[in-house]
């Protein structure tokens, strides 16, 4: 117990930056759907960048390093255990917990979210998004479905998108949850992984991690296959003790070195999704990146995975680092972090909207062009930019107690009905040891 205990609070720094994640997640969309400029680096090709559009600041703006960090504390988060338990010999432990990790993690991943993708079906069926439809905001328009034409074409609706979720991340309902398949194969990725390894001695283990981290670079997976292995190289560093060691003993070294890790990384995932070639810092990692991805890579993925990769190895050797993530108000964030995930999208197109557009009217049409069919009307304009500074606090105040909510009194049923169901359909282990004994 007081080894679960310690590994916990160890960990603790990996809860508040996932609560960093998720809150930058929100602010990214949100970026999306009012100021979609700030995802290059400069205004135009000719003009001086905007200061949030510099390196390090637009950090806070754009959402794809969230996801790279999703992924990499999943492979770290998930492989700390099992890594744990094979290097004390006890691999037999490792692999039935593996079973039901496995289990487990696959029912608290679909569980909430068909709850969530449910409730947004039911929001669009009532016409919840038909203000997000007409205003100007691409982003809002683009992500809020229409109501099925008929009664039971809503089901059938609903039940593609429940199973497309799963399968290639498409959910029309929220187009956002088009991470968590990934997510959940990362996971069974790490499952696997550990199982096919667990007799291999730890230092040569760290070296299969580095040739499928390799492999899944080959194969410009940037999304999940090279984070996961990052992940689990981190977890079996945790209990590696030459490199505790060597942190322990060289404790300036490291603090210099982690602290230029953390800076290199968020230079390097400050990468632009659009127009690279539009500021000088930017257009030279464009042209790095040319010796170093593969052929037809897509850079805006790499360069946030990289740089994520390269931010968390950092704040991993800095104490300091893992000490301010692990306060309490930041892991609070990190216990919201998977609600406020499945929420956000849905309350920005409903919530976030309505008070930023409920107070416009839709222009009306121009009239007809010159063949005589009429021109569709304009979109509804924001109410008022001034209203940004009002709403948006009170926004991220609703959302999260929604969140808080959610966290509350959902997922723990959702626990209760994985575990229910666990109880079914896995074998009553200390029966069987019973049986084993008597025969």
């Amino acid at each position: 117990m007081a080894s679960t205990m310690r590994q916990s609070r160890d960990s603790n720094w990996a809860d508040g930056l996932r609560g960093i994640a998720s809150l930058l997640v929100v602010t990214a969309h949100i970026t999306r759907s009012l100021a979609p400029a700030i995802l290059s680096p400069a205004m135009s090709e000719s003009s001086p960048p905007f200061v949030l559009q510099l390196p390090f600041l637009r950090i806070l703006f754009i959402g794809r390093p969230s996801v790279a960090i999703f992924a990499i504390l999943s492979g770290y988060v998930n492989a700390l255990k099992p890594i744990k338990q094979t290097r004390a010999g006890h691999i037999d432990y490792a692999l039935s917990g593996i079973a039901k990790s496995a289990f487990r993690r696959t029912g608290r991943f679909i569980i909430p979210a068909i709850l969530a993708t449910t409730l947004s079906w039911l929001v669009c069926q009532f016409g919840g998004y038909g203000l997000a439809q007409k205003v100007e905001s691409a982003w809002i328009r683009d992500t809020s479905p229409s109501p099925s034409s008929s009664f039971a074409g809503a089901f059938f609706d609903l039940f593609n998108n429940l199973i497309s979720t799963w399968t290639d991340g498409g959910n029309e309902y929220d187009r956002i949850q088009w991470t968590l398949c990934y997510l959940l194969r990362g996971s069974m990725l790490v499952y696997l992984t550990i199982v096919a390894t667990a007799y291999v001695q730890p230092r040569y283990r760290m070296l299969i991690y580095g040739v499928l981290y390799i492999y899944y670079w080959k194969m410009s997976d940037a999304v999940i296959g090279i984070n996961i292995y990052a992940g689990m190289l981190l977890a079996e560093l945790s209990f590696d003790p030459d490199v505790q060691s060597h942190v322990t003993d060289h404790p300036h070294i490291h603090s210099f070195l982690s602290t230029s890790l953390i800076f290199l990384g968020a230079f390097t995932l400050s990468y632009p999704e659009e127009n690279p070639e539009w500021a000088r810092w930017s257009a030279s990692l464009l042209h790095f990146g040319y010796h170093i991805f593969p052929e037809g890579a897509e850079f805006a993925r790499y360069y946030p995975a990289l740089g994520s990769e390269i931010l968390i190895f950092g704040i991993f050797f800095n104490p300091t680092a893992k000490r301010l993530l692990s306060t309490s108000t930041l892991c609070w964030f990190g216990k919201m972090s998977f609600a406020v995930y499945l929420l956000h999208a849905p309350l920005i197109r409903t919530l976030l909207t309505w008070m930023l557009y409920g107070g416009s009217s839709q222009p009306s049409s121009p009239g007809k062009d010159k063949d005589g069919v009429d021109i569709p009307p304009g979109w509804i304009p924001l109410t008022s930019p001034w209203l940004l500074f009002f709403t948006l606090p009170l926004f991220y105040f609703l959302l999260y107690r929604v969140a808080q909510l959610w966290t509350a009194y959902v997922d723990p049923w959702c626990a209760r009905a994985t575990n229910w169901v666990e109880e079914k359909v896995f074998r009553d282990d200390s029966r069987l040891e019973k049986t084993v004994l008597l025969a």
